[in-house]
């Protein structure tokens, strides 16, 4: 049974205003000499014509930003806050706007859409009202209580470089945009050509709240052309993509002795253990493999079973997926949505095709679905799948799982272990206390017990990314927006000095030293 559609709208549906386009085609960081078309994936129909980046263009971009930070960075934390402040409520009020530029350039559907405007809204609000105390200096302990004065200071770090991916274009550039301007840099960004509609929105959106018009560039282009100037000339740099990318960004930064933060691949594993909630599992099992059609680092690609309850909970699984609701309508109706490169599809197809025809049995979807879009692929789910299949170990960044039977807990621990990658993992149990005692064993950077990837995700307080081949560094928490910043110790010295006083010997000096560590000890001073 083929999954069901919700039909569409008519063509004007698939449209932006020209206005718009245009208002957010004069961000991009360009001499306009060469320009870039961007299709719809839902119809393939052009979308938008943005001008294309040089290399001179970069150059130009960065001599911008550097006059605009040197001011920005002499700012109050209390001033650089405001246009994030008012942020929040601007998205609010503009939000089926921004829905639309989402799902018009990416394919997904609109329910995927409005999770990266939530987590814009809401990863920048914390930021703001936490920015002016993670920046604040602190005092430290110093050598010699009260006669060394400590004081750690945070400045920034300059101009940043933020390579933001295709899959969630708002999210992934904004959210981690945001807290580099709040430490006090400026950011040269370069989106995907394809969806970089939604991060010229919301700088367009930004400057209209009062952030200073060259704090923030957008250069737009091919890696080939203007990579090397984009990361050659960075204070530091900022990437989600694939490890293969990731590997050799991290190779031109090493260097320089630049910093860096990733967020790479993942082949993130699902375990159900046998006390799982069958219903629950099964509905929360779809959200975890399928969102934006399985284009989610974090999304959920293997999944293990316990064996007592492998019966109940697989075909339940297999029939709620079978019935999603595929189209390319913008509304909330649709469940799932398209592919957004042609080469997503081809990976998808390949990897099915080829697991299928080694012996992978299909208990949902499996194919292609033209009729609905050109890059539309039905959720798919498989059994039986084996380690020589392409499937099994590679990432397939689309909307297929397979599905493994699993005697015990400690087979599935070590089965969920068994990769090079470790982004993300979840965990299903009706025992939360055991949950976390399996999550703790698992060898990823977020885990989540009874969902599959939104409750780490989106608890910005809480550092998220990769264990392994999946990534160095990680947002949200302290850290998103620390390492943004150079860490700086100022230790003034008082009373004396640190050698003997007088005509006190080096001897006696040393032994009244070490009879003040025993002494410090014993107060609890050290």
């Amino acid at each position: 049974m083929a999954s069901p559609t919700v039909p569409a709208k008519g063509a004007a549906e698939h449209k932006l205003p020209r206005t718009l386009i245009e208002r957010l085609a004069s961000h991009v960081a360009s001499d306009g000499a060469e320009t870039a078309t961007i299709p719809t994936p839902f119809t393939g129909e052009p979308l938008a014509t943005v001008p294309v980046s040089t290399a001179a263009d970069v150059l130009k971009a960065y001599e911008r930003a550097r006059e605009a930070q040197r001011s920005w960075a002499r700012l109050p934390v209390s001033e650089r806050v405001k246009p994030f402040l008012r942020l929040s409520d601007a998205l609010v009020d503009r939000r089926d706007e921004i829905l639309d530029v989402i799902q018009l350039e990416t394919g997904k559907a609109r329910r995927h859409a409005m999770e990266e405007f939530l987590d814009v809204a809401l990863c920048s609000l914390y930021y703001a009202r936490r920015a002016e105390r993670l920046l604040r200096p602190r005092r430290r302990q110093g050598m010699m209580p009260g006669v060394t004065r400590v004081r750690e200071l945070r400045h920034p770090k300059g101009v940043v470089a933020l390579i933001a991916p295709w899959n969630y274009p708002f999210a992934l550039g904004a959210s981690d945009i945001a807290p580099a301007l709040m430490a006090g840099n400026a950011v040269i960004q370069k989106p995907d050509t394809q969806t970089c509609l939604s991060s010229l929105w919301v700088l367009d959106l930004l400057i209209s709240l009062g952030l200073p018009r060259d704090l923030w560039q957008v250069v737009v282009g091919e890696p080939a052309e203007i990579g090397d100037p984009l990361i050659d000339n960075a204070d530091y740099l900022s990437f989600t993509g694939s490890t293969k990318g990731g590997k050799a960004i991290a190779g031109k930064v090493a260097s320089r002795l630049v910093g860096y933060s990733m967020e790479l691949g993942g082949k993130n594993p699902m375990i159900v253990l046998d006390d799982a909630d069958v219903e629950r599992t099964a509905r929360g099992a779809v959200r975890a493999c399928f969102t934006n059609a399985g284009q989610l680092c974090i999304s959920i690609e293997r999944m293990y079973v316990h064996e007592a309850i492998y019966d109940r909970f697989v075909p339940r699984f297999a029939e709620i997926t079978k019935n999603l609701r595929l189209g390319t309508e913008l509304s909330f109706d649709v469940e799932m949505g398209s592919l957004t490169y042609p080469r997503q599809l081809d990976v998808v197809t390949r990897h099915v095709e080829q697991a299928v025809k080694e012996g992978a049995t299909v208990l949902a979807g499996g194919r292609p679905r033209p009729e609905v879009g050109p890059l539309f692929y039905e959720p798919t789910v498989l059994t039986d799948v084996t380690g020589e299949m392409d499937l099994c170990a590679n990432e397939t960044f689309g909307p297929v799982v397979a599905i493994y039977k699993v005697k015990s807990e400690e087979e599935a621990i070590r089965r969920a272990n068994d990769t090079e990658f470790g982004l993300n993992a979840s965990v299903w149990t009706k025992d939360v206390a055991r949950g976390r005692r399996v999550a703790a064993r698992l060898e990823a950077g977020t885990v989540n017990v009874n969902d599959g990837f939104g409750a780490a995700f989106a608890s910005y307080d809480a550092p998220m990314g990769g264990m392994k081949q999946s990534g160095m560094g990680r947002r949200h928490g302290s850290e998103g927006l620390l390492k943004f910043t150079e860490v700086q110790t100022v230790a003034s010295q008082h009373f004396m000095d640190l050698e003997p006083p007088g005509k006190i010997g080096y001897d006696t000096f040393a032994d009244v030293m070490a009879t003040g560590i025993k002494l410090m000890k014993r107060l609890r001073v050290k």
